[in-house]
């Protein structure tokens, strides 16, 4: 079966473009990316718990809009932490400390061999739709821009209508924050280098 050289990657890439810390997609929609902080449930009381579990609950309860919880799990790489623990620990000269220290290292290589180490990374995901933000228009304008192309909502992005657009999904990203600390979480807005390393990584799983 031939194959096509000019098929380039990125057309499987819903991201259009990022812009200021916003992603735009190639549907003329927005997002923007909050990375968000965890909490260890089960060391909780049965108090805490529930008070946790009611403030999610009136949390989702607020909103008036969608919004994405995302879960990145990686494996971790303990390699390089490994070899520099055993570096310093060839370097002791107190033979018990010596020896504890390549006890732990032997306890960590066998931890990991019996089970996958992973790391997680916890996001929220907050849309704007043009056809949201559009309400501010007039009614024949939002006509236009319900109906448009991706290409046109895109160019309208990338001119005049943009700040409009940011500061409406800013005002959104707030609103989750606030509802975020009432569970005791704090969140910031990842920006275009933290956006673009993310990404990089999702699509290179291997890396």
């Amino acid at each position: 079966m031939p194959q096509n050289k000019n098929l380039n990657t990125k057309q499987f890439v819903d991201i259009h473009d990022i812009k200021d810390g916003v992603v735009i997609l190639k549907n003329g929609s927005m997002r923007l990316i909050l990375k968000v902080d965890s909490v260890n449930f089960d060391l909780k009381s049965n108090d805490e718990q529930i008070a946790i579990v009611k403030a999610f609950q009136n949390f989702l309860n607020s909103l008036d809009f969608p919004l994405q919880i995302a879960v990145h799990s990686r494996q971790l790489d303990i390699k390089n932490y490994l070899a520099k623990t055993q570096v310093l620990v060839d370097q002791l000269d107190n033979e018990l400390l010596k020896i504890q220290g390549i006890e732990y290292i032997r306890f960590i290589k066998g931890l990991t061999e019996l089970a996958n180490i992973m790391s997680k990374n916890f996001y929220v995901v907050v849309p704007l739709y043009i056809t949201e933000a559009a309400s501010k228009k007039s009614f024949l304008e939002n006509i236009k821009s319900a109906f448009g192309s991706a290409a046109q909502k895109i160019k309208s992005l990338e001119e005049q209508d943009f700040n409009l657009y940011k500061s409406q999904i800013e005002q959104r990203a707030e609103i989750i924050k606030e509802g975020l600390r009432g569970m005791g979480l704090n969140s910031v807005t990842l920006e275009r280098e933290e956006l673009v390393s993310m990404f990089y990584r999702l699509y290179n799983a291997n890396i």
